[in-house]
């Protein structure tokens, strides 16, 4: 047997081959384990944004409110591995991840004699370690994220109680399609025959497909809008966009409450202590200032970001993205709202540099600066930028960066997930 760091090394290298869309690894790996994707009852989220934050909601009421033993897998992590599966909100420890990886590792070794073109990826044998954990652990349920669009994503071999869909918006055009119609059908591949569907606040056109995948299976749909109107519930999430995310949460548990029934009471209060970080994420630093971070990328999270950068009144901006079509709409943002632009590397093999990132700037009048992270925070609790009010923004990759380097950790950005083109 390998040594604990030979088998995190193994893990490690699968990130090379990238995470491929695609179920037909996914299935033949279930196969082989004997399904343990079946055993735990699951609530199974897709969407463009919100997703993460509603998965966290889901999790507090089904805990707080429900009395339940819970799993929650979600990706990308911010600091640690163990983040993506956790048991009652605490990470799953390396050790563990060791164990389960020295395990799959065996099966890994016969798929590739046998069968090496259905080899799982990174982000597949991390679904699978949450299966396993979950059925292990005998959770009430399982709150599951899908990683990349819906219907070839690792995670869509559950068999949900309900599925929800955030909100559809212009990301990962290179996998998902370049229009709105085109995500929507990706998203509503996570749709099952009878399996009930909670809708966020969505455009017109996203919606119209995902109701006629709908009609063709038997599912019957619900919507934010139909079962709150204006009057959404409240949380202790920052923006209107985790309001819609707080109805999205607590209209699924409604709808199968005659499964897992849970007390509305505590359920509200669930929402007003819902942990998610890097989403409008307050920190206050040593001398008092306030460090926001949040992880808004794409143009859909721009939306919901600027009303909240407006009540900052000219806040520094320490900015990063991985991507031209994300930077665009952040780059136009943050420019409109910052008294002061830091523009920063993210750690990832997908971020733009310095230059493409101020190549996108429109004429401004403010000091930007071209910095790098290490700097920007070079000791546990210190940041070393200038204003009252300090803003992060731009890539869950950088929240993760940041917040390790606050607390004095290492980053292990070598643990995040890499894409390929292979659709």
């Amino acid at each position: 047997m390998d040594t604990p760091a030979a088998t995190l090394a193994w893990l490690t290298n699968l990130r090379a081959g990238g995470s491929r869309l695609g179920i037909e690894r996914m299935r033949a790996l279930m196969d082989r384990l004997q399904h343990p994707e079946l055993i735990t009852p699951c609530i199974h989220v897709a969407g463009t944004n919100g997703k993460g934050s509603t998965c966290a909601m889901l999790e507090a009421i089904q805990r707080k409110a429900g009395g339940r033993s819970t799993g929650l897998y979600t990706s990308p992590h911010l600091i640690h591995l163990g983040e993506r599966i956790q048991h009652n909100r605490k990470p799953l420890p390396e050790k563990s991840i060791i164990e389960y990886a020295e395990v799959l590792r065996g099966t890994v070794a016969a798929i590739h004699r046998e069968t090496p073109d259905l080899a799982p990826t990174f982000f597949e044998l991390m679904t699978c370690m949450a299966f396993q954990a979950f059925a292990q652990w005998r959770v009430d349920v399982a709150i599951l994220e899908t990683g990349l669009g819906g219907r070839l994503d690792a995670t869509n071999v559950c068999k949900p109680l309900v599925t929800v869909i955030t909100s559809i918006g212009l990301d990962h055009e290179e996998y998902l399609g370049n229009s709105i119609e085109a995500i929507a059908a990706e998203k509503a591949g996570i749709l099952k025959p009878g399996v009930p569907c909670v809708l966020g606040e969505l455009p017109p056109e996203a919606e119209t497909v995902i109701r006629a995948r709908a009609h063709e299976l038997g599912v019957k749909i619900y919507t934010v809008r139909d079962r709150f109107g204006e009057n959404l519930p409240t949380t202790n999430l920052e923006g209107r966009h985790q309001a819609v995310n707080a109805g999205c949460a607590l209209l699924a548990c409604e709808i199968i409450s005659q499964k897992l029934p849970f007390d509305p009471v505590l359920a509200k209060q669930a929402l007003q202590s819902v942990e998610w970080n890097a989403r409008w994420q307050r920190v206050t630093l040593p001398d008092g200032r306030i460090l926001i971070i949040d992880a808004s990328h794409n143009e859909e999270g721009v939306r919901s970001l600027e009303p909240l950068l407006a009540k900052l009144h000219s806040p520094t901006v320490i900015v990063g993205a991985t991507g031209l079509a994300r930077a665009l709409p952040l780059l136009a943002c943050v420019a409109r709202q910052a008294g002061m632009l830091h523009l920063v590397e993210v750690a990832n093999e997908r971020a733009l540099s310095h230059a493409q990132l101020a190549g996108l700037l429109p004429p401004l009048k403010i000091p930007v600066h071209h910095s790098q992270v290490s700097e920007l925070f070079p000791a546990k609790g210190q940041c070393s930028v200038q204003g009252d009010t300090v803003l992060v923004v731009g890539s869950l990759y950088l929240a993760g960066e940041v917040l390790a380097r606050l607390s004095g950790e290492t980053p292990s950005v070598n643990w995040q997930d890499r894409f390929t083109p292979s659709r």
